[in-house]
């Protein structure tokens, strides 16, 4: 089995390089809490570049505008309906933020205005490795930022019935983002979910 590799997809408009630790800590849970082999290095990749069909995953992330080139819009929809998955994180953890109304309206135009859907709290992406009763929350969601709600759902967009894109609200990179070796101190380590993303994303 080859190691597995944190992808990060790097795109022209926006601000694509957030929560910089992140990445670290997902590969340290993945460690800790599977047999899965990683590779230590972070990945980054332009979303035109061909390599991008060797990465069975991908993060793309950002706080402002998304607006993709039309060879960025291309490459996406081919990577997602060629048996890629992509896990994409709103940094603003806000429905009505630049990031996620620029980028939905991006997703209706590459797949269709329905295509984007919410998934339910049953789907197994919540229990193929930790049980989970729905997407965990976030504490930037509990201290008031952002729309002040609680996301209780994820987005996805489904090709033959499997998530080819997950998208959250929620800002999981930031909520990750932090120096590996103060997730001891976590009462509950909250990268949990993210080996359930991880596990869902290499069994497709």
């Amino acid at each position: 089995m080859k190691p597995f590799v944190f992808t990060r997809i790097q795109y022209n408009s926006g601000d694509w390089d957030t929560d910089q630790r992140m990445p670290s800590n997902v590969l340290n849970s993945l460690v800790e809490y599977t047999t899965i082999p990683i590779d230590e290095k972070e990945k980054i990749i332009f979303l035109t570049d061909k390599n991008l069909f060797r990465s069975p995953f991908c993060y793309l992330s950002g706080h402002k505008l998304v607006e993709f080139t039309v060879a960025e819009r291309a490459n996406l929809k081919k990577y997602v309906e060629n048996g890629g998955f992509l896990f994409v994180d709103d940094c603003n953890h806000d429905i009505d933020g630049l990031f996620a109304k620029s980028f939905e309206q991006e997703m209706g135009i590459i797949f269709g205005q329905k295509a984007l859907k919410k998934i339910p709290n049953t789907h197994e992406i919540y229990t193929n490795f930790f049980k989970f009763e729905g997407p965990p929350t976030t504490s930037f969601e509990l201290n008031g930022w952002g729309d002040d709600l609680v996301h209780d759902y994820l987005k996805a967009i489904e090709v033959n019935g499997r998530i080819g894109l997950l998208y959250s609200n929620k800002d999981y990179g930031c909520e990750w983002d932090y120096d590996f070796r103060n997730k001891r101190w976590l009462a509950e380590d909250n990268t949990k979910f993210s080996v359930n993303i991880i596990n869902y994303a290499l069994t497709l």
